[in-house]
């Protein structure tokens, strides 16, 4: 956990305060380390963001949410667009 804070230039606190509110679910290693993913600590480096241009902790985390669930549609839209194109070009 130290480490994963020290590269997102925080606190073990505020990492901890992420998996509080449910932001962030790390992996546990054998001996009970908190384990984060490049993924997570992305997560976690954008709140650290938003929090740091004056949003509430609870506020940066549901817009990281927000985000991500409009990355992920966006992502699929891209696909289901392919996919029209593709059965289209077979027609």
């Amino acid at each position: 956990m130290g480490r994963a804070a020290e590269i997102v230039g925080v606190t073990q606190v505020f990492l901890r305060n992420l998996d509080a509110a449910k932001l962030l679910t790390p992996q546990r290693s054998a001996g009970g380390h908190r384990r984060y993913s490049r993924y997570q600590l992305r997560l976690a480096a954008r709140v650290r963001q938003l929090v740091d241009e004056g949003n509430p902790l609870e506020a940066a985390c549901r817009i990281v949410i927000l985000e991500d669930q409009l990355t992920e549609a966006q992502r699929i839209n891209r696909e289901l667009q392919h996919t029209i194109e593709e059965a289209r070009g077979n027609d």
